[in-house]
């Protein structure tokens, strides 16, 4: 018996998009993509498992931070969107701060030490979640001052830990424990280098709770979708 004819692999830059929708040549924002981030795109969605609240917990008690990542057709969005941002506003780090934290330049905090002054600390969606269970709800908290961290590791310090851990607690306290976890990306896992910020995971919180501390923001994967997060 003669061997079944196989389809040759589709470009990374064609897989889950329709054929009406699939172009010949590469999409610029697709382009000069990491060995990584194309291994990612070119996964087709059926392969995919987004984390369990279990799994995603694991990963930050592990401090395996790394391993969070985007599913394929959210990476793609993520990258199509930033891009964009780069023609639009000059770098995403603008459009942060224009459009999102509304923080003018120099960014200079108000307190004398970290978590002092309420309007050093912001409190926003990711606009562009890891591949994470539809109930986690994930949050970046944005400051005006920087969190110490080990120039060995470009990990937090144990003081530093301590007051981020501190401040989650008084702000997400009515969450229960093993319902939220918080960490900061290693230095070079950062994609806004030039403005502090960590994130934080609620796992199915009250919407009420999200609006409070978030003063009713929606990120940019719902407006896009035109998704209220606050819906119940």
């Amino acid at each position: 018996m003669g061997s079944i004819p196989t389809s040759p692999p589709l470009p990374y830059w064609q897989v889950n998009i329709p054929p009406s929708e699939r172009t010949a040549e590469c999409p610029p924002f697709l382009l000069s993509l990491t060995p990584k981030d194309i291994g990612i795109v070119s996964t087709p969605d059926s392969s995919y498992t987004r984390d369990t609240w279990v799994k995603a917990r694991q990963k930050v008690l592990t401090n395996r931070i790394d391993l969070f990542q985007r599913s394929p057709s959210e990476l793609r969005q993520y990258l199509a969107f930033t891009w964009k941002l780069k023609q639009e506003y000059g770098s995403v780090l603008n459009f942060i701060l224009s459009s999102r934290l509304h923080w003018g330049e120099p960014v200079v905090p108000r307190g004398k030490a970290p978590f002092e002054d309420e309007g050093d600390v912001k409190i926003l969606w990711n606009d562009w979640p890891y591949g994470i269970d539809e109930r986690i709800v994930h949050l970046v908290v944005w400051t005006k001052f920087e969190l110490e961290e080990d120039e060995a590791t470009g990990d937090l310090t144990e003081e530093a830990r301590g007051m981020v851990d501190g401040y989650v607690k008084r702000v997400f306290g009515e969450v229960k424990e093993d319902k939220v976890i918080w960490f900061k990306n290693w230095r070079y896992l950062k994609s806004v280098k030039a403005v502090e910020h960590f994130h934080v995971m609620l796992f199915d919180p009250d919407p009420e709770l999200v609006r409070r501390v978030t003063n009713g923001d929606v990120p940019a994967f719902m407006r896009e979708t035109g998704v209220d997060p606050y819906a119940k």
